[in-house]
């Protein structure tokens, strides 16, 4: 299939094939003397399992060594997958961290009857000054 074919089977844009087949993600086919490469259907599993892994919080580096492992290092992979998995749960715990806060601080907003200050501000101007 064509590079424009490739793109749209897997629902990129023909500039991402290009990018990772810079970054050695995908391969590029030989051009023939006349006539345009022909991507092999394997690019197109591979290009879908980049887009998978990159929905999923991959960065592309991680999705290069998920990918030079392949099938013959499943612990390796595992490893990965539990790095990214302890990244993302320290996430969520700022972000229900951050929540809390936020929420706090609307409420005492909420409730402020002065004109002069606001609690969120002050808030922030406090945290700053430390």
């Amino acid at each position: 299939m064509k590079i424009s074919q490739l793109a749209r089977a897997a629902a990129v844009n023909v500039e991402t094939i290009r990018y990772y087949t810079r970054r050695g993600l995908i391969n590029q086919p030989v051009r023939p003397d006349q006539g345009v490469r022909n991507y092999p259907e394997e690019t197109l599993e591979r290009v879908v399992f980049i887009k998978r892994a990159k929905e999923l919080g991959f960065s592309l580096q991680e999705i290069a060594n998920l990918l030079s492992l392949g099938e013959e290092d499943c612990l390796s992979v595992q490893q990965i997958a539990q790095q990214k998995l302890a990244n993302v749960k320290a996430k969520i715990a700022d972000l229900n961290r951050l929540e809390t806060v936020l929420e706090e601080l609307v409420t005492q907003c909420a409730g402020n009857t002065s004109k002069l200050s606001c609690p969120i501000v002050d808030t922030l101007i406090k945290k700053l000054s430390r």
